[in-house]
């Protein structure tokens, strides 16, 4: 009887051990579980991305007014008729 008892103990001190310092204890799933969360994060920011670059993408495609927006802005056109006026800062 005492055998046993002394076999059980054993092993539940065993698989304690294993369970909170072993290859897959606790410590390992903590990190793991915050590995986890952190690309979570990069993947919920990569799909706000996504998205806004989908909308715009599909705005492109649909309308005239963002090709015409982008035009303006990044190459400086304006249209026929329209006067242009450029304010000048003095360096400092």
């Amino acid at each position: 009887m005492r055998f046993i008892f002394l076999f059980l103990l054993a092993l539940l001190a065993f698989f304690n051990y294993e369970l909170w310092y072993g290859d897959n204890g606790q410590a390992r799933i903590s990190d793991l579980q915050e590995k986890i969360e952190n690309q979570q994060k990069l993947n919920d920011a990569a799909i706000a991305r996504n998205n806004a670059m989908a909308a715009e993408v599909q705005d492109l495609r649909d309308g005239g007014k963002a090709v015409e927006e982008i035009g303006r802005l990044e190459q400086g056109m304006i249209k026929q008729d329209e006067i242009f006026v450029q304010i000048l800062t003095p360096n400092s």
